[in-house]
């Protein structure tokens, strides 16, 4: 296996649904600040920037036809456009800072020669990786993430958002200058409010299993996609169960920064340029994706109601633990309740999102995975992560 668990850590650039964060005890130093494995040598870039021909607006397709082949360790430098696109083509609003691209896939959509549906978001691919299949894991290392455009957008409506009941017929949008070099963005001068950047890709996923066809791009599920989770940011490490061959990965929404929940529909909506590694892993199975931080492990969970996706994170989150630390079921569940953090991830999607964010620090003597008798790990042996 190329897993280096010695290896240095990540640079600052390697820095769901509802998870749940388990609290870092006070005073103590995590033994490892590093992924959980090491990552393999990377292979050849390959650049996928937006265009009519490389996008997939408004779903994920277990049909759709890749934009670009990979291989496993092989670097992805991929573009997306921002939703802000459509917005300010509006009448009325200032359409000079639109990005090219947004008006290219426009045409393309009024022209017919672009599907669009049955959701919203434009994203770029998709991307094959050669050799998944169904069952394996899409590990998805996210080595840098930057903003493209120094302008971000904000909106809600009348029937979106988690409370319109508070704002009947009333919508409201709102360009955001981006200050790219203090990372701040100028929410209101006057007032002085100015948001810090994290920008993350709001959506990251892999087509669907084929029995569902193609699904719309809002809701996250078991093929991730539209997490909308603000701990998706460069330095995060994204771990996706495969359900066709290929993967078929796409990317996009890109946000500049979002709380937790993205209440009002919409984060500080804006365009990204990012880079990340792409690895099959043959020794993990998941049901649900995975995340991790050079700080957290992160366990999420998605449905239509709220306390369910909070229980399938409470429940990956103690599925993790059994299978990293080798901790029994009852010790993960008493772990997760007396230093976890159950969080939730959005409230706007239909699909509503909880995550678990569980620090390394907990594992103050340990922190790496637990050894076996012979003193291999069990990623090592390929048996970590099946279920």
């Amino acid at each position: 296996m190329r897993h280096a668990l010695n290896r240095p850590p990540l640079v600052a650039a390697l820095p769901l649904l509802l998870v749940a964060a388990c609290a870092s005890p006070q005073g103590a130093t995590p033994r490892s600040t590093r992924p959980f494995w090491g990552a393999p040598a990377a292979g050849r870039t390959h650049t996928l920037l937006p265009s009519p021909t490389t996008v997939v607006y408004g779903g994920y397709d277990p049909q759709a036809r890749p934009a670009l082949r990979v291989a496993s360790g092989d670097v992805l430098d991929v573009g997306s456009v921002s939703t802000c696109g459509t917005r300010l083509l509006q009448p009325g609003l200032d359409s000079g800072r639109i990005e090219p691209a947004i008006r290219a896939i426009q045409a393309a959509v009024r022209d017919s020669t672009l599907r669009r549906g049955p959701g919203g978001h434009v994203l770029t691919g998709p991307v094959h990786v050669e050799g998944a299949e169904p069952g394996d894991v899409l590990e998805v290392r996210l080595l840098d993430i930057a903003l493209d455009v120094p302008y971000a957008c904000n909106s809600f409506g009348p029937r979106s958002g988690f409370i319109p009941e508070a704002f009947p017929g009333q919508s409201k949008s709102r360009i955001v200058p981006l200050d790219r070099t203090r990372m701040l963005g100028h929410f209101d001068d006057t007032l002085g409010i100015h948001i810090p950047l994290r920008p993350f890709f709001g959506s990251i996923g892999v087509a669907p299993p084929p029995a569902m066809g193609r699904i719309n791009s809002a809701p996250p599920g078991i093929h991730a996609g539209n997490l909308d989770n603000k701990e998706m940011v460069a330095g995060t490490v994204l771990y996706i169960p495969v359900h066709v061959p290929g993967a078929l990965l796409l990317v996009g929404d890109g946000h500049a920064a979002q709380g937790d929940g993205e209440v009002d529909i919409t984060a500080l909506e804006t365009a990204l340029r990012g880079r990340m590694q792409l690895v099959v892993r043959k020794d993990l199975h998941l049901t649900w994706p995975r995340g991790e931080t050079p700080t957290h492990w992160i366990a999420m969970g998605a449905d239509s109601n709220l306390t369910t996706a909070t229980k399938i994170a409470v429940k990956e989150a103690i599925a993790l633990l059994v299978e990293v630390q080798r901790m029994t079921r009852e010790d993960a569940y008493m772990l997760v309740s007396t230093a976890c953090d159950v969080r939730i991830t959005q409230l706007v999607d239909g699909t509503m999102g909880a995550h678990v964010m569980i620090p390394k620090a907990l594992f103050v003597g340990n922190g790496e995975p637990r050894q076996q008798n012979n003193g291999s790990s069990d990623y090592e042996n390929g048996t970590a992560g099946r279920r």
